[in-house]
């Protein structure tokens, strides 16, 4: 079984920076996919930046240049830098991992506004 505990949401104006922490524990040597996902108001969840096997990432494209995720592995925490944002990026964001099933964070909200 693996925990995932996100950090860092809250109310940033537009043109501001957030940092996002992901905190994994449990069974998590298991894990091979980990990142962040977010889900606006009347909207599907969508990817937002994901590490893939090994070292690789993804980036939505509304996020490239913008938007950073790292991983610190010996604290088995997933970080998500978030430059530059828009009121588009209000949305709730959501840690998500991938190992023997999917696992999900409970969310932590980000809001962009001035």
């Amino acid at each position: 079984q693996v925990q995932l505990v996100e950090s860092g949401g809250g109310l940033v104006q537009p043109g501001g920076s957030l940092r996002l922490s992901c905190a994994g524990s449990g069974s998590i040597f298991s894990l091979y996919v980990m990142g962040w996902y977010r889900q606006a108001p009347g909207r599907q969840r969508e990817l937002v930046a994901i590490f893939t096997s090994g070292i690789s990432t993804k980036y939505a494209d509304s996020v490239k240049g913008r938007f950073t995720i790292s991983r610190d592995n010996a604290k088995n925490t997933v970080y998500l830098q978030m430059n530059s944002l828009k009121p588009e990026d209000t949305a709730v964001y959501y840690c998500y991992a991938k190992g023997d099933a999917d696992y999900w964070g409970q969310g932590t909200q980000v809001t962009v506004s001035s």
